[in-house]
């Protein structure tokens, strides 16, 4: 209700001061005062939008035709996950969130760095430089993928340190070395006893089925070869080579670029150099600059990066010498800073639903870095809802972008044409429509709420179910705020926080005359069931 003692009668237009009375407002009674002034701050809103040159704003009408030209729609933005380096995948948090993303995703893949790491141990030399291998913790890390129903994405890196020409270490907190070898020939020695390894321990009707990609963004700080790309090409050779020689049916690939770098290079020097290569595979975040992208001084914003670097690479491959190389996105989010007004919050929602939507058709399999925040690039986890990237914060607590993903799951696997950048249209193989839209802002303002109507054209459905992830909905991170933003919540305010990120049951309403009205708050993403 409005406060109206902070209204004066000589602020009024003169009609409605009449309407009260000759004497002002101190004799009117109070529940008339209240009603007449809300009145009056309602005309005078409307009046200053008509004077400004706005109207009210009608709802968005999205139609949706279902005899509409279709095409497959593989769930390619769940296939395949990013995580922590590979030592960490043998603690039981890491496993538990990966758990719980598996449950809500089906996700078929894990990409992680640093399996070579010296903390792997599966390196080493005696006195006399003979090298000495150690496959215990390999296994153990990819026993326990398989045991969870997830094949690794193998990336080949670091340099173990008695390998490395150089002891180059990452800025990162665990360390790792980012040197080429200083003998190629027990660098091939390593990779071919490792693909052996995993063959004999697995199979290779199995590890047929995984990836190998080599290094982490060569591009950049991971890779100290100097120059970057011939000595990367050289590391690339070597590896790629010493795999298929283990077996032709084990997939290679790279160059696992930062900023969507060298795929068209790359492509051509292995086809000029009769090189294997069964994939690309490259890396944006949203947040990456055009300048670093595309050589431009563009603003691109951040919900259009990711998908036009991806296009950029995509057709790249469609204009070499081999068109039919699979692309494989092996990193991307919003950003790949810690922002906590983006990776914790309701905006990856709408970020990813309009993600989904523009890379469609472009990829076969994206990887979301990361599941969880069982992560340790910048050290130890300080406290919860740090802006890290996973869709777990610590404790397992899942943030709005993994109710996003689970939301999101429920699209069909094929999908509808449609006149809006606002939203997708699936069909599920009974028949059944599974429509997402949402209301995209950037970051860290207020935004707006926006009001849709869903008009059915061909359509016998009569019924939708409507859930929903935005600042009512599945959102821990505000919850948290609420909490005083503790650096070691309790235990009880942890079994909140969960409780807070559980999606309620479907909101349950009838279309009138083939149609369904809903209005999305700033953020909001909503996944409709219509039968």
């Amino acid at each position: 209700m409005y406060d109206a003692e902070i209204y004066r009668a000589d602020l009024l237009p003169p009609d409605l001061t009449i309407l009260i009375n000759g004497q002002g407002m101190q004799t009117v009674n109070e529940s008339y005062r209240q009603v007449v002034l809300a009145a009056f701050l309602s005309i005078s809103i409307a009046f200053a939008l008509v004077q400004a040159g706005a109207e009210p704003e009608e709802p968005e009408v999205i139609l949706i035709d279902e005899n509409a030209p279709s095409h497959p729609f593989p769930h390619f933005w769940e296939k395949m996950f990013g995580s922590g380096r590979a030592i960490l995948t043998l603690r039981e948090s890491y496993r538990r969130d990966l758990r719980d993303v598996k449950q809500i995703t089906g996700f078929e893949y894990v990409r992680f760095h640093a399996i070579f790491h010296d903390e792997v141990g599966i390196y080493d030399e005696d006195a006399n430089g003979k090298p000495v291998y150690n496959f215990s913790y390999v296994d153990q890390i990819y026993d326990g993928l398989l045991a969870n129903g997830v094949r690794p994405f193998v990336e080949i890196s670091f340099m173990p340190k008695k390998l490395a020409a150089h002891d180059t270490l990452h800025a990162f907190w665990y360390k790792q070395n980012v040197s080429p070898p200083k003998e190629y020939a027990k660098w091939d020695d390593l990779i071919t006893l490792f693909a052996e390894h995993l063959v004999d321990r697995y199979g290779i009707g199995e590890v047929s089925q995984w990836y190998f990609e080599v290094w982490n963004e060569p591009n950049i700080d991971f890779w100290a070869g100097d120059p970057k790309q011939p000595t990367y090409w050289e590391l690339y050779d070597h590896a790629a080579r010493a795999v298929k020689a283990v077996n032709p049916r084990l997939r290679v690939g790279g160059p696992a670029t930062a900023q969507a770098a060298w795929a068209d290079a790359f492509i051509k020097h292995c086809v000029d150099h009769k090189v294997p290569v069964d994939f690309v595979s490259s890396h944006v975040y949203g947040n990456d600059k055009a300048e670093d992208v595309f050589g431009t001084s563009e603003n691109i914003p951040r919900n259009q990066m990711v998908c036009r670097a991806v296009k950029k690479v995509h057709d790249q491959i469609q204009a070499s010498a081999k068109p039919q190389l699979p692309l494989v996105w092996s990193e991307f989010n919003a950003s790949y800073k810690n922002e906590p007004e983006v990776t914790d919050t309701v905006y990856m929602g709408p970020w990813l639903a309009d993600t989904i939507r523009q890379c469609d058709g472009l990829v076969d399999m994206m990887s979301y870095w990361t599941f969880s925040d069982v992560f340790e690039e910048q050290g130890v986890v300080k406290q919860p809802f740090y802006g890290g990237f996973g869709l777990l914060a610590e404790d397992g607590i899942p943030k709005p972008a993994f109710a996003a993903f689970e939301l999101l799951h429920h699209l069909g696997d094929e999908r509808l044409a449609i006149d809006s950048d606002t939203a997708l249209v699936t069909r599920r193989k009974d028949r059944s429509l599974v429509v997402a839209v949402w209301n995209y802002a950037p970051p860290g303002g207020p935004g707006v709420a926006k009001t849709l109507t869903l008009r059915f054209k061909g359509s016998r459905a009569r019924h939708a179910s409507i859930s929903r992830v935005d600042g009512e909905h599945a959102d821990a991170h505000s919850m948290y705020e609420k909490m005083g933003a503790p650096r070691y919540p309790t235990h009880a305010q942890i079994a909140a926080l969960r409780k807070a990120t559980q999606l309620p049951a479907p909101e349950d309403r009838d279309l009138r005359n083939g149609e369904l009205t809903l209005t999305l708050p700033a953020y909001g993403l909503a996944v409709i069931e219509v039968k």
